[in-house]
């Protein structure tokens, strides 16, 4: 990743406040060129700014309203294999490895505690997973944001 400097971090807290503004939309409200905004994006893109936009879909549309954090203990032999399994399962919409008692944190979403319950039987059935815990996700009470983050770092440049 490259340095990134005022211009750029002034484009990504544009983006963050609209993510669907156009080239021409940015270039008026930060007041630079529609080719300088234009190169600055496809290089933040090429360096690997931005991440995957399908993240903005909301599964309750889709009609998988619960979300659940299904905690993994698995053989770390088996690891990588582990986890071409889990991705395989479509209900499994992120995974983390993660220190602490489980190796894995996943985030699957489901139409109901059924089907919840059906995922983590897959996930149990992977040869090398050793144990799971599960827990619903209540409510999101901090959506993912990187606004709060953008402005510290502003004020710091």
């Amino acid at each position: 990743m490259h340095s990134i400097d005022a211009v750029d971090l002034a484009l990504l807290r544009a983006l963050a406040d609209d993510p669907r503004a156009t080239t021409v939309a940015l270039a008026q409200r930060l007041r630079i060129s529609r080719n300088t905004v234009a190169a600055r994006l496809a290089r933040l893109e090429d360096a690997g700014a931005f991440l995957p936009f399908d993240r903005r879909i909301d599964p309750a549309v889709l009609g998988h309203p619960l979300l659940a954090f299904v905690e993994v203990t698995v053989r770390q032999r088996d690891l990588a294999r582990i986890v071409e399994h889990l991705a395989a399962i479509p209900e499994v919409v992120q995974a983390y490895g993660h220190s602490g008692v489980a190796d894995l944190r996943v985030h699957v979403v489901c139409r109901d505690t059924d089907h919840l319950f059906r995922i983590d039987a897959a996930i149990l059935a992977v040869d090398g997973v050793e144990r799971t815990e599960t827990s619903l996700a209540m409510g999101e009470l901090v959506p993912y944001r990187l606004q709060p983050l953008l402005e510290k770092i502003r004020r710091g440049l």
